[in-house]
């Protein structure tokens, strides 16, 4: 069964992730105040991306994935900009390789 994983702008100015395996009745759904709760209290909802997959599964999986990204990622991600979405992923924390100033002795 198709599965599609796709990101909603709310008209609070924020993203919406989820996956279905019929994207248009989700679609419908959402506008209707019949999606997520977080989508109802923030109508209306615009498509701004989608992915298809060959099963529900993976879709769902990567609708887990992308959930826990940043606004700027999800961003990236839609303008297909993978350079910047590279950047994005990268760990910023001083423990990384690249931040680790380590001991001089």
């Amino acid at each position: 069964m198709r599965g599609y994983m796709y990101i909603l702008l709310c008209s609070d100015g924020t993203y919406y992730t989820g996956s279905t395996n019929d994207l248009l009745r989700r679609l419908e759904e959402h506008q209707m105040g019949q999606g997520a709760n977080y989508t109802k209290d923030r109508l209306p909802v615009k498509l701004l991306y989608y992915e298809e997959y060959d099963r529900i599964d993976e879709a769902f999986y990567r609708e887990k994935q992308i959930q826990k990204w940043s606004k700027g990622k999800k961003d990236a991600l839609m303008k297909k900009n993978f350079d910047k979405l590279h950047l994005l992923a990268e760990c910023r924390n001083e423990t990384h390789y690249k931040n680790f100033k380590g001991s001089k002795e």
